[in-house]
């Protein structure tokens, strides 16, 4: 399989990557979110996560820190309403 060379295609990755983790683990990204635990609790998903966008993307394109911007976006900016000292 070929690695993703473009900017649009490694960020479509992350979020379909952060969105398995969501999807999954819902409960655990928002005990995470309420308690600010959440790069602690999922700890091994997100390692597990940024493995596969590694082996996917192109070296060069991985810089862009397309995957942990896919984190806030799809794990934390919907949990906005749960209660946190995060906000």
């Amino acid at each position: 399989m070929a690695l993703i060379e473009t900017d649009e295609a490694a960020r479509r990755l992350a979020r379909a990557i952060a969105s398995d983790i969501s999807i999954f683990y819902d409960e655990k990204v928002t005990d995470g979110v309420r308690h600010d635990t959440l790069f602690d609790v999922l700890a091994e998903e997100i390692a597990e996560g940024e493995n596969l966008y590694k082996t996917r993307v192109a070296p060069n394109i991985q810089g862009g820190n397309h995957f942990y911007k896919a984190l806030v976006d799809v794990l934390i900016v919907p949990k906005g309403t749960v209660p946190s000292k995060m906000w």
